[in-house]
């Protein structure tokens, strides 16, 4: 599947469409994978905002993990992998429990940690070419 944005006014209604496919389809865990200002935080702080959660988005970088609350939708954990130098970094903030509960997790740069993902979530590709923004999954 596909979704284009072609400008920042379009985020809020895309993310809407996304979070209306990840209702449908179960999933929770979402591993965002692009190049730097690809627009992952971005689209992940908005989605966080489209599902009503309490506190704001922003790119959990040096916490690594930052936790939200919305009403509907539970715990949503917003991870950033980007400074993590191995895998057992990821353990030692107890990545199994994340990834084994009922909560939301969408995770920046999860390549850095491909072998604990493995096959437990959905990856997302963004993409930016000329402003405009490709995030292509396979539900």
């Amino acid at each position: 599947m596909k979704i284009i944005i072609h400008s920042l006014k379009e985020v809020p209604e895309k993310t809407k469409e996304f979070l209306q496919l990840l209702e449908e389809s179960g999933e929770k865990k979402i591993a965002f994978s692009g190049k730097m200002g690809a627009g992952k935080t971005t689209f992940i702080n908005e989605l966080i905002k489209a599902m009503g959660a309490e506190s704001e988005g922003s790119s959990p970088t040096f916490s690594i993990v930052d936790e939200h609350f919305a009403p509907n939708y539970g715990i949503i954990n917003h991870f950033d992998f980007y400074r993590i130098e191995n895998e057992e970094e990821v353990y030692d903030i107890g990545i199994e429990e994340y990834l084994s509960d009922e909560s939301f997790c969408f995770m920046e740069w999860p390549e850095k940690v491909e072998n604990v993902l493995s096959n437990q979530c959905l990856w997302v590709n963004l993409s930016e070419s000329d402003g405009i923004r490709i995030l292509e999954f396979d539900l």
